[in-house]
C-alpha cells in the first residue's frame, strides 16, 4: 500500500488525512487547532501541522504529500527567510481602506482584466499596500511575500530561517500554485505570470514570489518524498469533492461561499465574482456571503430549538412560509455588496406568522442568499449542471430537501469529509503517476 498525505491549513485548525493512493481510501487522520484572531503568528501554524502529522501517524511511510490552505494570507519574509510580522489573515478588514486606494489608481475594469480581481481587504495585495503604508519599516525589510500554504510547503520541506531548519533560507524554493497565487491580486489567470507592477505599487518595491507550480508538477522535500503543487481552500475542496466543468460548489459554514469549475476564465468589474484559478488547470470563479449557516443559528436560538428540530419545523412548513419572508442580512453583506444592512422580516401577517413559517423562511432566505452567487455566476455565462452542497448546514434535512427548489439546479450531497485534505492528498498521489 502506498501512503500519501493531504494537510488542510485552514483559519480555525490543522487537519491531516493519510489515503492509499490507489483506492482513496483514508487510513489515518490528524488534527491540531489554530488560535483565534484576524492575524496570527505563522509559527502558530507550523506548530499545528507538526502536532496534526504526529497525530495522523507521521511522515516516515508517505510517499508524498500536499498542503491546502487559507488563502490570501500575508507571509512576509525578510532576506533570512524569518517572518517579520505576524501574517494578516484573509478576514483582516484593516485593510479596506487600502483595496479602495488600489482601484482608484488602476480602475476596477482594468484590475478585473489583469487579475480576475477588484481589490477588497481579503486579498493579499491590499495587505502590502496596508504595510506600506502604516509599517514601513517593516514594509522595507520584505524580501519574499509567501501565502500560508506556500510558507508551510517551504518549511515542511525542510528550509527555513538558520538554525530552524535543515536546508536553511533559501527563499528561492518557495513555490506555490495557480489557484492560491489567483488571490493574491498581483497574479494574471490570462498569462500564468506575476504583475510586477501590481505587486511594486502594493508593497513600494518588487519582492521574491514563489514560483507558480503547474497543477501536475512536483518538488521534493529534504527526505525525498514528492510534494505536491497545494491548493487554496476553495480549489482544494473542489478537488476533494471531484468537481468538474458544469458543477458549482456551494458551501455553507459560518460564511458562505458558492464558485464553480469553469473552462473558461470570468471577468466580473463589478467584484462580485472573484475570478480565481482552480488547482487542475481550469478557472474558479467565486461569491463570498457572509450570511450562511449563523442565520440557521439565529432562528433556532430564537425558537428555542435545536438544528434537527429546526428542519422539522420548516418541512412542516408549505414552500413559500406563507408568505413569511426572511432577508437574512445579520452580519450586512458582502454580495450583494451591503456592508451596513440589517436582517428583516417580511410579510407578517397573524396567519403567516408561526415557528413552522419562521423556520421555512429562515432556510428559504439563507439558501436564496447563496442563490444570488449562483445567479452572478450564470450571469458571467458561467455554465452551471448541478450543485454538490458542502458544509456544517448540508447535514440539515430541510436545506438539502429545499435547495433544488431555490437553486433551480440538481442538488447532490456527498458524504461530509474533510475535502479540503482530500483534495491535497489526491494531489500528493497525482505526483507519483
Amino acid at each position: 500500500m502506498t501512503l500519501v498525505l493531504g494537510v488542510d491549513s485552514s483559519t480555525q485548525s490543522c487537519k491531516v488525512v493519510v489515503i492509499d493512493a490507489e483506492s482513496g481510501a483514508i487510513v489515518r487522520t490528524g488534527r491540531a487547532p489554530h488560535p483565534d484572531g484576524t492575524e496570527v503568528d505563522p509559527a502558530a501554524w507550523w506548530e499545528a501541522l507538526q502536532s496534526a502529522i504526529a497525530d495522523a501517524g507521521g511522515l516516515d511511510d508517505i510517499a508524498a504529500w500536499s498542503i491546502g490552505g487559507q488563502q490570501h494570507g500575508m507571509v512576509a519574509l525578510d532576506a533570512d527567510g524569518r517572518v517579520i510580522r505576524p501574517a494578516l489573515l484573509w478576514n483582516d478588514t484593516r485593510s479596506g481602506g487600502a483595496a479602495a486606494q488600489l482601484t482608484a489608481e488602476f480602475g476596477a475594469e482594468a484590475l478585473a482584466e489583469r487579475t480576475g480581481l477588484v481589490p477588497v481587504a481579503s486579498f493579499t495585495i491590499t495587505k502590502l499596500r496596508w504595510l506600506r503604508d502604516n509599517e514601513p519599516d517593516n514594509a522595507a525589510r520584505v524580501a519574499a511575500v509567501a501565502l500560508p500554504h506556500d510558507w508551510l510547503t517551504w518549511r515542511l520541506r525542510g528550509y527555513g530561517p538558520a538554525g530552524e531548519s535543515a536546508l536553511g533560507p533559501v527563499l528561492d524554493e518557495l513555490v506555490t500554485d495557480r489557484s492560491d497565487a489567483s488571490g493574491t491580486g498581483y497574479w494574471s489567470p490570462e498569462t500564468g505570470g506575476y504583475d510586477r507592477e501590481l505587486l511594486v505599487a502594493a508593497l513600494g518595491h518588487d519582492a521574491l514570489l514563489p514560483r507558480v507550480l503547474g497543477p501536475d508538477e512536483w518538488v521534493t522535500d529534504a527526505a525525498g518524498r514528492r510534494v505536491g503543487p497545494g491548493a487554496g481552500d476553495n480549489a482544494g475542496a473542489a478537488l476533494g469533492v471531484g468537481a468538474v466543468p458544469g458543477d458549482a460548489i456551494v458551501s455553507i459554514g459560518t460564511s458562505g461561499t458558492v464558485f464553480a469549475v469553469s473552462a473558461e476564465r470570468t471577468i466580473d468589474a463589478t467584484g462580485t465574482v472573484a475570478g480565481f484559478a482552480d488547482a487542475s488547470g481550469n478557472f474558479l470563479p467565486i461569491v463570498v456571503t457572509l450570511n450562511a449557516a449563523r442565520v440557521l443559528d439565529a432562528i433556532a436560538r430564537l425558537l428555542g430549538v435545536d438544528h434537527a428540530e429546526l428542519s422539522a419545523l420548516a418541512l412542516t412548513a408549505k414552500p413559500g412560509a406563507g408568505g413569511l419572508r426572511l432577508i437574512p442580512y445579520f452580519e450586512g453583506e458582502r454580495t450583494p455588496n451591503l456592508p451596513d444592512a440589517t436582517a428583516s422580516l417580511e410579510g407578517m401577517t397573524l396567519a403567516s406568522t408561526t415557528r413552522e413559517n419562521l423556520a421555512r423562511a429562515a432556510v428559504e432566505g439563507m439558501l436564496s442568499g447563496l442563490g444570488a452567487g449562483l445567479d452572478a455566476l450564470r450571469s458571467l455565462g458561467v455554465p452551471l449542471e448541478r450543485v454538490l452542497l458542502i458544509g456544517g448546514a448540508a447535514q440539515s434535512e430541510a436545506v438539502r430537501r429545499v435547495a433544488p427548489e431555490v437553486f433551480g439546479l440538481p442538488v447532490e450531497v456527498p458524504e461530509p469529509g474533510e475535502y479540503v485534505a482530500l483534495g491535497a492528498a489526491r494531489q500528493a498521489a497525482r505526483s507519483l503517476d
